[in-house]
């Protein structure tokens, strides 16, 4: 999806409706924000405690905020410049350096949050997320071999007592760097209102999330180098794709349940038009909301990343973890110096699989 696009998304428009909010017309207490200096110094602090500076700016010893309060302490520190992100008269980008450069990184990043918020699907495929401090991860391996290994039966008196073997896997997966720069002139957003470049932003966020759904599915497709690739199962008939083969794609996932479809957007559009989807309640959540289910019960996801000839099943519950050895972050000290002619947006992540039963592949063309 190119920025024009996004543009027009439902999602786009309903945060710059919020947006246009974000000025606070009631009183707001700012006795312990004026306290604060906001510099690098705050920023190398929090990174020292693994936080954002959001984060610490709540922390007891700077600016917590009350319960119900309209702002968090970043906000305030914006009210406290005079920057207004909306309304009728929002500031400039010009105006956000001359009047509090240090917020500047800061509330980029908190955009770019709002953008990956944008694609909550990530979030459905993921059972966990894991901060590491190491740049690699060595996941479990849970045998799932034997059926009469680990199953609830009476213990009579020497007899053995049902096992579950949770080992290491063989090879660690590496956590590897992810980075975008982001290139531009002052010259270029020196005019332009904060409203306008935070869609920017979230546009990056958005980009950001999808290319992190297509990486967590090659992990689901390919496996994370442990000999755990998804199992593949074909359709009757080969070019194909009926109502029939997502029963037996949904049949093979005992004991698991297929709570999650994803696949390309051909893929999906032949799903969407199949005879048993044109329940008068399916077309109604959909044409309502365009919110995607199929007659299976599972929740469907496009991403355009996964083969157009592959339905991808899988049990969200236990199919993979995202392991995260740096979040996301900005080169703060850059923004606030160089007015950002380049600024880095990075993260440490990587995904592995937790059990390999709980996702199964549906081809479609063999």
């Amino acid at each position: 999806m190119d920025f024009s696009q996004f543009l027009h998304t439902a999602a786009c428009a309903h945060l710059q409706r919020q947006s246009d909010k974000d000025d606070v017309t009631g009183p707001v207490d700012l006795s312990r924000a004026g306290t604060i200096e906001v510099d690098r110094d705050l920023y190398l602090e929090a990174d020292a405690r693994g936080m954002s500076l959001s984060e610490l700016l709540e922390c007891d010893e700077y600016d917590p905020s009350l319960p119900g309060s309209s702002l968090d302490a970043f906000g305030r520190q914006l009210v406290l410049a005079g920057i207004r992100l909306g309304g009728k008269a929002p500031t400039t980008v010009e105006q956000f350096y001359q009047q509090a450069p240090a917020l500047l990184p800061e509330f980029m990043l908190r955009e770019i949050k709002r953008g990956q918020a944008m694609r909550p699907e990530l979030g459905k495929l993921v059972a966990s997320s894991t901060t590491i401090a190491s740049n690699n991860y060595t996941p479990f391996h849970i045998d799932t071999d034997s059926n009469t290994r680990f199953s609830l039966r009476p213990i009579g008196e020497g007899s053995e007592i049902p096992k579950l073997l949770v080992t290491e896997q063989n090879h660690s997966v590496n956590v590897a760097d992810y980075g975008l720069a982001l290139k531009t002139s002052y010259k270029a957003l020196r005019y332009r209102t904060t409203s306008q470049f935070r869609v920017l932003l979230w546009y990056i966020g958005f980009r950001i999330q999808t290319d992190k759904i297509a990486m967590l599915m090659d992990t689901i497709i390919s496996g994370d180098g442990n000999d755990n690739p998804a199992a593949v199962v074909n359709s009757a008939v080969s070019g194909t794709l009926t109502y029939d083969d997502l029963v037996s794609l949904w049949a093979s996932f005992s004991p698991f349940e297929m709570n999650t479809i994803v696949c390309h957007i051909d893929k999906l559009k032949t799903i969407l038009t199949l005879e048993e989807f044109k329940d008068p309640m399916a077309g109604y959540r959909f044409q309502s909301s365009g919110q995607l289910f199929s007659p299976l019960g599972a929740g469907m996801i496009r991403c355009d990343e996964v083969s157009a000839d592959y339905v991808v099943g899988l049990d969200n519950r236990f199919a993979v973890e995202e392991v995260v050895t740096q979040p996301l972050m900005i080169e703060y000290d850059k923004v606030i110096d160089q007015r950002f002619e380049e600024a880095v947006i990075s993260e440490s992540v990587t995904f592995a699989k937790i059990i390999k039963e709980a996702s199964v592949i549906l081809n479609t063309n063999f």
